[in-house]
């Protein structure tokens, strides 16, 4: 697989992302679906703490990908879903650290949104990964 970054303007990537990319000599493409901070009886663990959901529904993802036989480092969008911007933008190092450490700088959404699946939540991450 071969990943071209598309960045007209510099700052996005100070921030860990790109503004497109395109992706060519693909073998495989895994859609996930949105991964959050849940247990593994699918329990909302972690109330009222970004941080820590953000951790969790990072680990949870990368349990997704590893059943595709695949890492964060396949990562090539990564849409970040939260109904706290600013508790989330607090904690933005978790998410880049864990991007950069993959070697990751995948096209990158973030939305506020006024809840998700259950009240509790905070995060949300949906990614698609390819290889």
């Amino acid at each position: 697989m071969e990943r071209r970054a598309v960045n007209p303007w510099a700052w996005s990537g100070e921030l860990g992302f790109t503004q497109g990319e395109v992706v060519s000599g693909q073998g495989r493409t895994v859609y996930c679906a949105g991964q959050a901070a849940t247990d593994a009886g699918g329990r909302p663990v972690h109330e009222g703490d970004v941080a820590a959901q953000l951790e969790l529904s990072l680990a949870n993802l990368e349990a997704v990908l590893a059943g595709a036989g695949m890492t964060l480092a396949n990562v090539v969008r990564l849409n970040v879903y939260t109904t706290d911007v600013d508790g989330l933008f607090e904690h933005y190092g978790v998410l880049a650290g864990r991007l950069g450490a993959a070697g990751v700088s995948s096209v990158m959404t973030l939305l506020g949104v006024r809840r998700l699946a259950f009240p509790s939540l905070l995060v949300e991450l949906e990614a698609t990964a390819v290889a």
